[in-house]
């Protein structure tokens, strides 16, 4: 009966640091650029969205696709850096869990 308290005490704890994980992610911020800084995007280590800044040197109404690739490259890197900001934040999240041999976290 200790083990399943002690088990049960270790699933709260789990519980606990993976919902400040989840705050965490909603609260780091990650920049990608593109075209030398032009075009800049910030997303949230979620992957929502908060900014989007463009240079108006990239804007030529005669070439649109410049700026859609431009936009779609900064956030692409941003995307990026997200989830490489996740992974390490989840990775700290699950740092003192036992889990049992061939069992991971999902992330």
């Amino acid at each position: 009966m200790t083990d399943l308290m002690g088990l049960m005490k270790q699933a709260q704890a789990m519980q606990a640091k993976m919902a400040e994980a989840q705050a965490r992610l909603d609260e780091t911020q990650v920049s990608g650029e593109a075209g030398a800084g032009m075009v800049r995007v910030t997303l949230t280590a979620k992957g929502d969205m908060v900014s989007l800044k463009v240079d108006p040197g990239v804007l030529d109404p005669s070439e649109p696709e410049i700026l859609e690739d431009l936009v779609k490259a900064a956030h692409a890197d941003a995307r990026r850096k997200g989830e490489a900001a996740q992974q390490e934040i989840m990775k700290e999240a699950a740092g003192g869990l036992q889990l049992p041999p061939g069992m991971k976290m999902p992330f």
